[in-house]
């Protein structure tokens, strides 16, 4: 793995530990994080009520290339729907109200803003 690619990975888990902590200050409860299967991984499953919201996590050093939530694309999205319905077939949770969110994060030297896409796709 080059420096670049492992610095972008340490700043991607960064943001993830940054938007549990800062959903949980927001009433929700993470109850999984990382969850992986063959086609790809869900950051975090959380749950506020009735709702359980499948948690996209999206983390950059700037907004020079647009916004963080912008590199979810179509694919990705596809993506995390199916490994969301193998999960709700697998795990069977209680939700009243199933939701894709985008949490999206611009890390600088300044600090960072939290941007919660709520129903993002």
């Amino acid at each position: 793995m080059s420096s670049g690619a492992a610095g972008a990975r340490a700043l991607g888990l960064a943001g993830e530990d940054l938007a549990a902590r800062w959903l949980e200050r927001r009433g929700w409860r993470v109850i999984d994080r990382n969850v992986r299967a063959r086609e790809g991984e869900i950051d975090i499953v959380a749950r506020r009520g009735a709702v359980l919201a499948f948690v996209e996590v999206k983390t950059r050093r700037s907004r020079g290339f647009g916004t963080p939530a912008e590199a979810v694309t179509h694919r990705k999205r596809a993506r995390i729907r199916s490994l969301a319905m193998r999960y709700l077939a697998e795990r069977r949770p209680e939700a009243g109200e199933v939701r894709f969110d985008v949490v999206d994060i611009v890390w600088d030297r300044g600090g960072f803003s939290v941007t919660h896409i709520e129903g993002a796709f």
